[in-house]
């Protein structure tokens, strides 16, 4: 397989100055309502890109669950690869890869636990056989193989039997609060269009175009 063969244009669309929203987050919700009405496989899957305990980047993939108090909140394991390397270092990153639409959304800030509250009122919505999930996984540990994850899934669900399932004390949320969001539109020709929102000294937005 030659993998410098695949190649294609990027013609879906432009993107210019005037056709931004002064604010990041006003514009990345008008884009993803733009990928919802494209139908677009899994819209909410970012790329959440830590740095683990020998300064190594980690990537992965999560699922954006809510746009609140100015941030992306994804949930996960506490005691997670993910979570410790967040606990080391709260600076992260997400990407958005919507190929289809030939945009990319690049966020960079720091990452904080969503309060208690909110996390149990996310897990309530979750379905039963996630909450049950959620307590059986050790997450980032060790098996020996899936017929244990499997024996401990039926230890939960009969410990809880047709209970409620509280929310375990080892799972929550993050709310990833933005200090540099990018706008990336393909363009023909390789003449790509892309945007970046920065804090201003004000913490106001300042929106500057860079090279492709």
């Amino acid at each position: 397989m030659r993998y410098e063969q695949f190649r294609r244009e990027y013609t879906a669309a432009g993107l210019s100055r005037d056709m931004l929203d002064a604010c990041p987050m006003h514009q990345f919700e008008k884009w993803f309502e733009q990928a919802t009405a494209a139908q677009l496989n899994d819209p909410t899957a970012m790329v959440l890109g830590t740095v683990d305990e020998q300064g190594a980047p980690r990537q992965r993939i999560v699922l954006l669950k809510g746009l609140s108090e100015g941030g992306f909140v994804f949930y996960t394991n506490y005691h997670s690869d993910k979570a410790r390397a967040i606990e080391r270092e709260p600076r992260v990153c997400l990407h958005f890869p919507w190929n289809a639409l030939d945009r990319q959304v690049i966020v960079t800030g720091a990452a904080q636990k969503t309060s208690s509250a909110e996390s149990a009122a996310y897990f309530a919505s979750r379905p039963r056989e996630s909450q049950i999930a959620a307590w059986a996984s050790r997450q980032s540990e060790a098996i020996s193989d899936r017929a244990a994850l499997e024996k401990e899934a039926l230890r939960i669900r009969e410990r809880f039997g047709d209970g409620d399932i509280p929310k375990p004390e080892f799972w929550g949320g993050y709310r990833v609060l933005p200090t540099r969001m990018e706008f990336w539109q393909g363009g023909e020709h390789r003449l790509h269009d892309r945007f970046v929102y920065r804090r201003g000294a004000g913490r106001e937005w300042e929106i500057e175009q860079l090279q492709p």
